[in-house]
């Protein structure tokens, strides 16, 4: 598995609208809806990666916790599907309720979110303020699927807990490590 790390996205930009098919629930879901007033954090992932298979429960975990907190979480998968059946959407669906998602999971045929958010790897994450500023892009935490690092969410959680409490997000973020988005 060849590693892709994210590309540097200036903090303050303006989060792209889209509106795109939640896999689970068959229907058309855009930012505005979704968004929080107090922080949103949009994700690209998908299905097949050993990246996102490593942190997947305990993603599952952070984001039912700070749901509570009044963040909503995006998952977005741009991946090409005919060259990577298990990113389809019917098997996004099946992943979204056997880990039982506590967010859409949105399905980006076109790729063209994953282009307008010049999103690089999967996972991506990258989190808004309640005015959809980026406030972080960055990686989850230090775990790698072949390191013996504790998946915890750390850098994702002390970007969120800053946001919450109005302190200023690091600026030192380290890029988020992945498989490369699936290109058509």
């Amino acid at each position: 598995m060849a590693e892709t790390k994210s590309n540097a996205v200036r903090l303050g930009t303006q989060a792209p609208d889209f509106k795109l098919q939640d896999v689970v629930s068959g229907k058309m879901k855009s930012l505005a809806e979704l968004k929080s007033k107090k922080g949103t954090v949009v994700m690209f992932i998908c299905n097949h990666c050993p990246y996102v298979k490593h942190i997947q429960r305990e993603l599952v975990h952070v984001a039912q916790q700070y749901q509570t907190k009044g963040i909503s979480f995006i998952a977005i998968n741009a991946n090409d599907v005919e060259n990577y059946p298990e990113d389809s959407p019917e098997n996004m669906k099946q992943t979204a309720l056997e880990f039982k998602y506590p967010f859409v999971y949105l399905f980006d045929e076109s790729q063209r979110v994953a282009k307008a958010y010049d999103a690089a790897c999967t996972p991506d994450f990258y989190i808004y303020d309640g005015d959809l500023k980026l406030a972080y892009h960055g990686q989850f935490d230090d775990a790698r699927p072949k390191n013996s690092v504790s998946v915890t969410g750390k850098d994702l959680c002390q970007a969120l807990d800053n946001l919450l409490s109005q302190k200023p997000v690091t600026k030192d973020q380290r890029p988020s490590i992945g498989c490369n988005i699936k290109w058509k």
